[in-house]
């Protein structure tokens, strides 16, 4: 078997695209089914059991939100 190599990379959307985005994955959620989704030429299936939690970090000078989804392999 293949071992893939580490990969953390951050990808900018429009607000546009990130709505289409999150507006499938809901969708999909819904639904009870996996979503896929292509980050940078890869192409991630995340199963519809996926742990999804939001983290929030702030400091003096910013304030972010993230929305994690995770997954054994």
């Amino acid at each position: 078997m293949k071992k893939s190599k580490p990969r953390d990379i951050e990808k900018e959307y429009t607000k546009g695209e990130f709505i289409k985005k999150l507006r499938r994955f809901a969708d999909a959620l819904e639904s009870g089914k996996k979503f896929r989704i292509q980050v940078k030429g890869r192409a991630i299936d995340i199963p519809k059991d996926a742990l999804i939690n939001i983290e929030h970090e702030s400091s003096k000078s910013e304030e972010e939100l993230e929305f994690q989804i995770k997954w054994k392999k």
